[in-house]
């Protein structure tokens, strides 16, 4: 095993330590290539989308996006969603745009009718593409529920985050500080 090898494993055991512990951390980002271009949405059928039509990054640039990949039966993902609703609602004005990607973690959440109930439920109104086939879970290399990805205005991944969120959480408190850097910057 290479150096780099261990040490991205090193930082991913860190990483899953802490979520378990209840701990959030940014340690996962630190292995993510930041500074690149964010992947291109692997889904391009209507009815692989939600609230939406299909969405292409392309589409997206000039808004500093979050994307939110999660999964309808982990509690983790639909306990952040009261948080990620006020991010959406509170920066919309300002140009911030929240994508979704539904990546199912169980069998059953690969059901399209039950994750249009459940988008319901949670009062979700962001574009939310399914991605059952893992497709754009594999182009973020992501590992978790819920991973928070920050895309700024000319479609550059700036920012990777992980696990459950809450309001005025330390993970919020970063996510936010990194949108409003972002937000700030010339479009």
């Amino acid at each position: 095993m290479n150096l780099k090898h261990a040490a991205r494993n090193l930082r991913r055991q860190i990483a899953v330590a802490a979520f378990v512990a209840g701990i959030t951390t940014d340690a996962y980002a630190a292995e993510k290539p930041l500074g690149a271009p964010a992947p291109e949405f692997t889904h391009h059928a209507a009815a692989e989308w939600l609230n939406s039509k299909p969405l292409t990054m392309a589409a997206l640039k000039g808004s500093v996006v979050l994307i939110d990949v999660w999964a309808f039966e982990c509690w983790n993902c639909y306990r952040s969603f009261p948080w990620l609703n006020g991010v959406a609602h509170s920066y919309a004005e300002r140009g911030l745009r929240v994508v979704g990607v539904h990546t199912p973690e169980l069998a059953t959440e690969r059901n399209r009718a039950t994750l249009v109930q459940k988008i319901a439920e949670y009062h979700l109104s962001n574009p939310v593409m399914l991605d059952n086939d893992y497709s754009y879970w594999n182009a973020l290399d992501n590992h978790y529920w819920p991973a928070f990805y920050l895309i700024d205005r000319k479609g550059i991944v700036r920012g990777a985050f992980v696990g459950e969120t809450h309001a005025g959480d330390a993970n919020a408190r970063q996510i936010e500080a990194a949108i409003e850097r972002l937000l700030a910057e010339p479009a």
